[in-house]
């Protein structure tokens, strides 16, 4: 069996030694003491000792971490679509991605609460350049997806990371979460990456991409805040890229990010799961008689209408839409004391006389209604 030891999580007899390890790093203790708050340290000590598997780890540390930040930053989470999945099935979920760690951790709390197969997870080794991230991301079931590699390293270990899915879902049964492209999305316009596609296509061996993609029951995965705590760390980028200025991030930026994703204010969150992708949906594709890449834009635009279809909306995406064009088409999905709020957001975090960043601001909130609007669905 191919060795994947340089991007792979932990094996269950190598988390207690791990854990033993960095069970004092002040990061780690921090975010032990965050979970619980009412406890001595040695008792917290005992616990993380206690755990001898990932399935320990998570279910014993990390879903109360989830659950707290839930409680103190949040309005409370909701989901769909999950209990129409089957708790012995393992499933390839690809979703929208607005948040480093916390996409892919209220996805775990959500398929954990359902009695789901938990994934183990994509997350780029840049974002894990610390020690204790590294460590933290291996008990938490992560993989590595190799960044800034020259195109050739490119494509060796894009080969691997596909081989290493396709045993995670086929032989290991284990689900796999993956974001539908590199990166967060910073404008709030969700797309699927073909590359992404491409990539997971590459371990097909000898058979048809399509009936491939129907073999790893691929799930979309919608996932809504009603408000973004990076949304205003977001900002440089995005007005960087609509100047075409070329962006440089700051040292600690992805820190700062996970932090803020993790302690900022949320409002309320939704994660819905959409209907299993099936070899009828392919079919459609198949029939259409198309070359390998103009298949992987169709998967991806199907994928995308999934995730347009099952986000879900707030009044903050109504009202900045409404804002930006000028309009009340929306007035009846949203208050007066609403607007108000999330005027006082803008005016707090935007430099209103600039038109550029003002619209940037507003476009991040409004685009998913933008989205969901072109499926000509409602």
């Amino acid at each position: 069996m191919r060795n994947f030891d340089d991007i792979r999580f932990y094996k269950d007899e190598e988390v207690n030694p791990a854990l033993k390890e960095y069970v004092n790093h002040p990061m780690v203790k921090a975010l032990l003491q965050f979970t619980f708050p009412e406890l001595k340290f040695s008792d917290i000590q005992a616990i993380v000792e206690e755990c001898h598997s990932i399935e320990d780890f998570q279910s014993k540390v990390i879903y109360l971490s989830v659950e707290k930040v839930l409680e103190k930053t949040s309005e409370g989470l909701s989901d769909n679509g999950f209990d129409e999945l089957d708790p012995s099935e393992s499933y390839f979920y690809i979703s929208n991605h607005r948040d480093i760690i916390l996409d892919t951790s209220l996805i775990n709390y959500n398929l954990y609460n359902h009695d789901l197969v938990m994934t183990a997870s994509a997350i780029g080794d840049n974002l894990v350049q610390k020690p204790f991230l590294m460590a933290l991301s291996k008990l938490n079931r992560n993989f590595l997806v190799l960044r800034n590699q020259s195109p050739r390293e490119m494509l060796k270990s894009s080969m691997k990371l596909s081989e290493y899915i396709r045993t995670l879902l086929l032989e290991e049964q284990r689900s796999v979460w993956m974001a539908q492209r590199e990166g967060r999305t910073k404008d709030g316009n969700d797309f699927t990456q073909q590359g992404v596609l491409k990539m997971l296509g590459m371990a097909k061996g000898d058979m048809d991409i399509l009936d491939y993609f129907a073999k790893l029951k691929i799930v979309p995965v919608a996932i809504s805040y009603e408000l973004d705590p990076t949304d205003m760390l977001k900002m440089p980028e995005v007005l960087a890229k609509r100047m075409k200025e070329e962006y440089k991030k700051t040292a600690n930026e992805d820190f700062n990010s996970i932090m803020q994703g993790a302690m900022g204010q949320k409002g309320r969150i939704q994660i819905n799961a959409g209907q299993v992708l099936t070899s009828e949906d392919f079919d459609t594709i198949r029939e259409k008689d198309l070359s390998i890449n103009e298949q992987l834009k169709e998967v991806a635009t199907l994928i995308d209408n999934a995730i347009y279809r099952n986000y879900k909306l707030w009044p903050a995406n109504y009202i900045a839409y409404d804002l930006l064009k000028n309009e009340s088409r929306f007035e009846d999905h949203y208050t007066e004391k609403e607007k108000r709020q999330f005027d006082r957001r803008i005016s707090r975090r935007v430099d209103v006389k600039n038109p550029l960043a003002l619209n940037s601001y507003l476009l991040m909130y409004a685009n998913p209604v933008i989205n969901k609007m072109s499926l000509n669905e409602e």
